[in-house]
């Protein structure tokens, strides 16, 4: 924004050069990006920040200088005196939502004619166009020196001698002052006489009311508009006007009063007319709002020892309201600075006013913490150590996840997973939903690097999803996922473990890490899992993950190049996984007895669990029974149909002594009798 020098020098008596006052203001937070000399004039070149409207004229910059130089504020008139006839133009609201006070005054007899030379000159160095009509550059005028904007109708266009404040509705057109006919959205507001539209409020006026050379009779507008209207209707229109710049960021919804008296004034002297009554409507009267602050805080976030009476004295210096409430000020922000509404706002403003400069440079004081992390962050850290040893890669993606993802993994829709929450304000649609689960992201990840020649795919993540509980936040868990993918390509070195059982096996050393005990295995009925190659998680009765093969029916969704892929992906809840790591670890010497194996291979119906077989046998109760091993799964010849044939390895030893082969086999085949009993199995011969 452009500002006279000369201009604001009749608001503010200040006795310093233009450099010395751009530079106080630049430090109060108005900066002056240039100055350019105009004949014996200087302009400033101001950057004002959208959320200091305030500023937008050159009243407001007057402010600003006033309150750095602690000088005198002056204004000019804008009492109208005598006898006024009354309006003779009514004027309603229809919308008070939108505009929230709509004032006017007509004025009769007035000559339209030529602009003032002295005011042509002020318009034109602060870059407004002069059009010399004496009526329309008036109203541009008020508007760069009090910051307001106005309208001027001609009175005598308006039908009904009526002025409506409301929405367009359905099927609205307007032809605006620019001569172009634009079609209005049915939430736009207007300003309609006792017939049609004649104005888009606070953007532009209407050609059916303007002012000509012809016109006699003025109708001067000076209203309040509710900014996110305005900032709406100027943007689907594509409509930039002065006015919407300023109804937009928010005007002062009581000087307006003063805005309209000094163009009225403007007009009568050089236009001559009659000034009626002003017309005023005012649904709902402003009440400042109250604001706290400390004394104390301000103080010690700014790092100064101002007293309570110099702080009310620079917050009153710049328009704002103080009352003294003992340990703290209550604050009322005039009108024209709605910005101020947190006790922060008023450290921001006793800042400003005191002087930047005038606050001593301090280092800041911030404790360190000693850089030890805390059981949990270890635990975390020693788990993504875990699984990289096993061969996987980390990968880190957004947490954001697409609504047909859960439908690809046929995800039920009473599942936990479908209380998901969604995003307000998306980048893009495929974005639009916070994470519940980690599968999907890491399908993405697998199909972007299959797709690019890599047919050895191992990725993990570490990472929060999101699941609406139904309070006001998300509940938030830390989730590890993984997938496999591993081509079978011929090759020298063939790895024969199927993919589900190399994922299983780097679970299996990542609980043996983290040393949790109760680790099991169960089938799984996730939907998108391959039944017979998939499985819970269990800790102790609680499900904590799954691992499995993707199904066929997803697997086909994926529309893969590859022949028969076997894909495997799982996922760990490490909160739980977390509570399980034990606090602490009691170790035993290494033993000094020699340990006797024996294997036993038993006939037993397909629906029974190797692992709830295995329970059993490290139940049975002795003491010398070390360890048991699974090692042979088998179904097929010389075994029933629906029977099969699981081989285990039971180690045996003595923590003081050798075992003898006596004490061995007692045991041994007290053990087989007793877990044929409890499976109703039979011993497999050989």
């Amino acid at each position: 924004m452009k500002v006279s020098f000369e201009w604001l020098k009749e608001f503010v008596d200040v006795r310093v050069s233009p450099t010395e006052v751009a530079d106080r203001l630049t430090m109060a937070g108005l900066e002056i990006e240039g100055m350019e000399p105009a004949g014996d004039d200087i302009v400033f070149e101001v950057n004002v920040t959208p959320n200091r409207p305030d500023c937008l004229s050159i009243l407001g910059v007057a402010r600003e200088v006033a309150a750095a130089f602690d000088v005198p504020l002056k204004t000019p008139t804008t009492g109208i005196q005598g006898d006024l006839p009354a309006s003779e133009v009514a004027v309603e609201i229809l919308d008070s939502a939108l505009c929230n006070r709509y004032t006017g005054r007509l004025i009769k007899g007035v000559i339209v004619g030529d602009t003032p030379e002295w005011m042509k000159k002020r318009l034109e160095i602060c870059g407004v166009r002069s059009l010399n009509n004496n009526i329309v550059d008036i109203t541009n005028y008020v508007l760069i020196e009090l910051g307001h904007p106005l309208h001027a109708f001609d009175a005598d266009k308006l039908f009904g001698s009526k002025i409506r404040v409301a929405r367009a509705g359905e099927g609205r057109k307007i032809t605006t002052l620019d001569g172009a006919d634009r079609e209005l959205s049915p939430d736009m507001l207007l300003i309609w006489d006792g017939k049609e539209p004649v104005a888009i409020a606070g953007v532009m006026g209407g050609e059916a009311s303007s002012v000509t050379s012809e016109t006699q009779n003025i109708f001067l507008e000076s209203a309040y508009f509710e900014p996110t209207s305005i900032r709406r209707t100027s943007k689907a229109l594509g409509l930039k006007t002065e006015s919407s710049y300023r109804f937009e960021r928010g005007t002062d919804i009581v000087f307006l009063e003063n805005a309209l008296n000094r163009a009225a004034l403007l007009m009568r002297e050089t236009g001559g007319g009659k000034i009626h009554e002003i017309v005023d409507a005012y649904p709902e009267r402003y009440v400042p709002p109250a604001v706290e602050a400390g004394y104390d805080k301000v103080n010690s976030l700014l790092g100064t020892s101002i007293t309570k009476e110099e702080m009310r004295t620079l917050l009153e210096r710049i328009g704002i309201s103080t009352e003294d409430r003992g340990e703290k000020l209550i604050a009322f922000p005039p009108p024209f600075r709605r910005d101020i509404r947190a006790y922060y706002d008023i450290v921001e403003e006793v800042a400003r006013t005191y002087g930047f400069g005038n606050i001593a440079a301090r280092n800041p004081k911030t404790g360190l913490s000693t850089g030890i992390l805390n059981k949990r962050e270890r635990n975390f850290g020693r788990v993504k150590e875990a699984i990289r040893v096993s061969g996987f890669t980390e990968v880190i993606n957004y947490s954001f996840m697409n609504g047909a993802d859960l439908d690809m993994l046929l995800i039920p829709p009473d599942d936990f997973r479908r209380r998901y929450v969604r995003v307000m304000n998306p980048l893009r649609q495929e974005d639009s939903l916070m994470r519940t689960t980690l599968v999907p992201s890491l399908m993405k990840n697998f199909l972007y690097n299959l797709s690019r020649g890599t047919r050895d795919i191992r990725f993990f993540e570490c990472a929060r999803v999101f699941i609406d509980g139904g309070g006001p936040l998300p509940l938030e868990e830390l989730m590890l996922g993984g997938i496999l993918f591993r081509e079978n390509l011929p090759c020298l070195w063939k790895e024969e473990a199927p993919p589900f059982f190399v994922v299983k096996g780097a679970l299996d050393s990542l609980c043996g890490e983290m040393k949790i005990k109760g680790f099991s295995y169960v089938p799984s009925d996730e939907a998108f899992l391959h039944r017979g190659k998939s499985a819970d998680v269990m800790l102790g009765a609680a499900k904590v993950g799954f691992i499995g093969e993707l199904t066929p029916g997803v697997v086909d969704k994926l529309d893969l190049k590859v022949s028969k892929p076997e894909i495997v992906v799982f996922e760990l809840n490490l909160e739980k996984l977390h509570a399980a790591v034990p606090e602490n670890l009691t170790y035993s010497p290494i033993p000094k007895y020699p340990a006797v194996e024996r294997d036993i291979a038993i006939i037993l119906d397909e629906g029974l669990s190797a692992a709830g077989v295995m329970e059993e046998l490290k139940g049975y109760r002795t003491e010398y029974i070390e360890g048991v091993e699974l090692f042979d799964h088998y179904k097929g010849k010389n075994i029933p149909q629906g029977r099969k044939s699981l081989g285990y390895r039971i180690t045996y030893r003595c923590a003081d002594r050798t075992l003898t082969d006596d004490e061995v086999e007692t045991i041994h085949t007290d053990l087989v009798a007793y877990i044929i009993r409890k499976t109703g199995g039979e011993l497999r011969g050989v």
